[in-house]
């Protein structure tokens, strides 16, 4: 999955908000202490959403529009300062604008605005791992997708499929090398231009979606590459919309505006390999995506790169209503570049690191140790001064940065570093900063580092890179990828829906950039699911995309995780596990819905009825079992796992069942009810899986995935105070937000040059909130001069240290009148509705201290 640049790659940030990752704060002997503003990734691009649904909810095209107009008359009887940079009807109403922070809460109270969201921006990965042995047969065989094509005749033939991405290289022979009518790659658009970087850089569109860069290639390819490498679907017709230029970023109105084409384009499905972290279901993204399915497209989206992060971080589209949300299982094998090691040439398969040199294809070098085996601050600190010349170091991942080990053993003399893993399995790693380095680093196993470990023990070692690439097996194949997203949405809802490799996926990448590549993300896992979907159609035409959806998670595999081989991972990191394709093409039935949401468990056991169709002429018989997953404890930002299984009692007709009997072209019902699990602290999630096995077919097993949350959802604190002691009534000052002085600061409210004169409220969400209001009143009267801020559907920060922040420019909203407030005393009241709150005990508030607005 392309990444997001910096915390502001979340969802529905707000009111001149961005999140921060804090600096140790610094002492001020005027105003307290200072973070920095610089380390902020702010924004000045907004979606501005207005109040009808789009033309694809059935709203007419000069509804949407002359809301357009109103929205543009008022904001030039306001004086308001913006910059239109795109109109939408078709999937979301509405515009994107670029605006000052200081303007912002008088853009989201215009007469007419249902919401503002932040335009954020999505950032190319840097470098890639390349390779000339292109392998995908591995990463197919864990789907089943080898069975699909030779032995149930399947290709995806007759699909089309739309790729949001980066472009297609069409001129890659395993594309099709060719463009337009006819070709593989039959269409598309080009909507930025190869020169685009982002919001500072004009778009320059043109028809041909040609990709400079090569995820957009990696990702077709591994929905149907055809030649050295074959993807999923072989047989399907790519429609290429480029969102990206040859580098930096894009914006992510620039994406939905795709998404508005492929549905002009009548594509039969859409993969989205990118997206907005932390996200609410109500984001622009997957309120376009969900409206896309509703059109009858089936919309497939990684789930996203966040699992270091902990929980509730998955992404829109992914995160949508009805999009189907892919998470990422490590490949089972591994095709590496190789060094060998003496005495017996011993072949090591290596991973280069991101943001450094290409390690060389020959060359003999010594090997020397850095550290110990059970080091854990290995070439963390300064190394002697030419110990390391002419040698190539041995380094043990942990205890500090990949690029500080590199910078180290680099200052050392070495001409390169090999840092193996501290935990089972490979891993990838990047040593991007400053300043760059200028040797190779390449990382291998826990395992291969421990060899090569005591072979040095023992005695000299002499390595010698190779031209040569070769398979290797991967200890953690079959397992979630440890950067994948965990769930669930911040409503509760079962996210993600199913999973597909993703870890070391090997594809077409363009011809002028070798070919074939090997990438890793929940994007390699997403086109995977897109090429299933594709199959799926041909085999079952017309098949409807929630029907898609539910015969997939049914039949998908659920895994183990690496610490608990006997358990079955969590259901908010797999959804229903590991694609399982001949599974969906073959099932006799499917049960509906193919995923339950249970929300919490204050109010006891949840109850919820399972209709199963048999798809079969035959009555069918299933025995009806449970599958507990472990759940995961109550800190968001740490995640812990236990094992810790609800109960669950299966009825009908009010009567206990252990098996259930559907007529041939029939359905029947059963209820589950399922009680949260004793042994789980409250605020934890937990889930599992309910199991129907077909008795005259044991071989054929449906699986219901379900997930749930122990206790009060809204016991979760959300205002929680920092180390910085947010919430702050702050100023911007030069580089920093600086807090301000109970009772001692006033401000001119002037904004010309900059915003240094506006008062600022820091903030840091524990938590994904509902709705956020700032209201002004009057200090020592308490008089309400109406709602300064007003958004709704906020993420959660994305780590413990992190803030939005909030301007205030001196006018507030009372109902539909914009009141300018007097020269006084005031304070901000901050009031947050929690997630699914319904009421004011859901609620938690802040009060500033006292401030003076005193204009010139």
């Amino acid at each position: 999955m392309l990444r997001r640049t910096g915390p502001l790659v979340r969802t529905l940030a707000l009111l001149s908000a961005a999140a921060v990752i804090l600096a140790a704060p610094t002492a001020s002997a005027q105003d307290g202490v200072t973070v920095p503003r610089s380390a902020a990734e702010n924004t000045d691009l907004w979606f501005v959403e207005l109040q009808s649904p789009p033309t694809a909810d059935g709203t007419r095209r000069s509804t949407t529009r002359s809301e357009k107009d109103a929205f543009r008359k008022e904001a030039r009887r306001t004086g308001l300062k913006y910059t239109e940079r795109r109109s939408f009807d078709t999937l979301w109403n509405g515009l994107s604008v670029k605006i000052a922070g200081s303007q912002l809460d008088t853009l989201s109270q215009l007469p007419g605005v249902k919401a503002i969201y932040p335009v954020g921006t999505v950032e190319l990965p840097p470098s890639r791992q390349r390779a000339s042995n292109p392998r995908l047969a591995t990463a197919i065989a864990m789907t089943g997708a080898d069975v699909a094509q030779n032995e149930l005749g399947l290709s995806g033939t007759g699909v089309k499929v739309g790729v949001i991405d980066t472009g297609v290289d069409h001129h890659h022979p395993d594309l099709g090398g060719c463009f337009g009518t006819g070709c593989r790659v039959f269409g598309g658009y080009d909507f930025v231009g190869d020169d685009f970087t982002g919001e500072d850089t004009p778009p320059v569109p043109d028809a041909d979606p040609d990709d400079c860069d090569g995820h957009g290639t990696h990702v077709a390819g591994g929905i149907g590459a055809n030649g050295q490498v074959k993807g999923v679907a072989p047989g399907v017709t790519l429609a290429a919309y480029k969102i990206f230029g040859c580098q930096g970023e894009t914006t992510d109105d620039v994406a939905l505006q795709a998404m508005e084409r492929a549905l002009a384009d009548r594509v039969d499905v859409v993969n989205m390999s990118f997206g907005a972290a932390f996200a609410w279901p109500q984001h622009p993204f997957a309120q376009g995506a969900d409206r896309l399915v509703r059109r009858g497209i089936t919309v497939v989206a990684s789930i996203g790169n966040n699992g270091e992060s902990g929980l509730y971080s998955a992404s829109a589209p992914g995160v949508g209503d009805q999009t189907i949300g892919v998470a990422s299982f490590d490949n089972t094998h591994i095709s590496l570049p190789v060094f060998t090691i003496t005495p017996d040439g011993t072949k090591i398969g290596h991973t280069p690191v991101v943001g450094t040199p290409a390690p060389p294809t020959s060359g003999s070098f010594p090997m020397a140790r850095t550290g110990t085996t059970d080091s854990t601050t290995d070439a963390c600190d300064p190394l002697p001064a030419d110990s390391l010349t002419g040698k190539v170091a041995l380094v043990r991942r942990g205890g500090c940065t990949f690029h500080t080990k590199g910078r180290n053993v680099e200052l050392a003399g070495a001409v390169g570093a090999v840092i193996y893993n501290n935990v089972p399995g490979r891993f990838a790693a990047t040593a991007t900063g400053e300043p760059a380095l200028t040797i190779p680093l390449v990382t291998v196993s826990d395992t291969d580092g421990a060899l090569i470990d005591g072979r040095l023990a023992d005695g000299p070692v002499t390595m010698t890179w190779t031209p040569d690439t070769q398979p290797f097996p991967n200890a953690t194949g079959n397992q979630i990828s440890d950067f994948s997203s965990y769930g669930t949405g911040p409503d509760l809802t079962l996210k993600p829906d199913l999973g597909a490799p993703g870890g070391f996926i090997r594809s077409t990448y363009p011809v002028e950039q070798g070919s074939y590549a090997t990438l890793s993300g929940t994007s390699m896992a997403s086109p995977h699911v897109a090429g299933a979907v594709a199959l799926l159609l041909q085999a079952k035409p017309g098949t409807p995309p929630a029907t898609v959806r539910t015969l997939l998670q049914n039949n998908a595999d659920p895994k183990a995780p690496a610490d608990a081989p006997g358990a079955l991972d969590n259901v908010h990191r797999q959804g229903g596990g590991m694609l399982d394709i001949p599974g969906a093409v073959l099932a006799n039935a499917r049960v509906e819905p193919g995923k339950l949401s249970l929300g919490e468990s204050q109010a006891g056991p949840a109850t919820r009825t399972l209709t199963i169709r048999n798809q079969t002429a035959a009555p069918r018989t299933y025995r009806l079992t449970h599958a507990p997953a472990r759940a995961t404890g109550p800190n968001t930002y740490e995640v812990t796992r236990h094992d810790a299984a609800a109960g669950v009692a299966f009825t009908s007709g009010g009567n206990p069942v252990t098996q259930v009997t559907v007529p041939g072209g029939g359905r029947t019902t059963v209820n589950a009810t399922i009680t949260a699990p004793t042994a789980l602290a409250d605020r934890g999630l937990y889930g599992g899986y309910l199991t129907l096995t077909d008795t005259q077919d044991p071989g054929q097993v449906l699986r219901v995935p379900y997930t749930g949350f122990k206790g009060d959802y809204q016991s979760i604190p959300v205002l929680t105070p920092t180390t910085n002691g947010f919430p702050w009534l702050a100023r911007w000052d030069g580089d920093d937000f600086r807090q301000v002085p109970p009772a001692a600061s006033t401000f001119s409210l002037t904004t010309a040059p900059t915003d240094r004169n506006i008062p600022y409220l820091l903030a840091h969400l524990d938590h994904p909130v509902r709705q956020l209001r700032i209201e002004v009143l009057a200090a020592g009267t308490g008089r309400n001069w109406g709602r300064a801020v007003d958004l709704p559907y906020l993420a959660r920060d994305a780590t413990p240290g992190a803030f939005y922040f909030f301007p205030f420019n001196g006018q507030t909203r009372r109902g539909n009148t914009t009141v300018t407030v007097p020269d006084g005393r005031y304070v901000m009241r901050l009031t947050v509705l929690k997630a699914l709150g319904t009421e004011a005990a859901d609620t938690e508030t802040w009060t500033s201290p006292t401030f003076t607005i005193d204009r010139p």
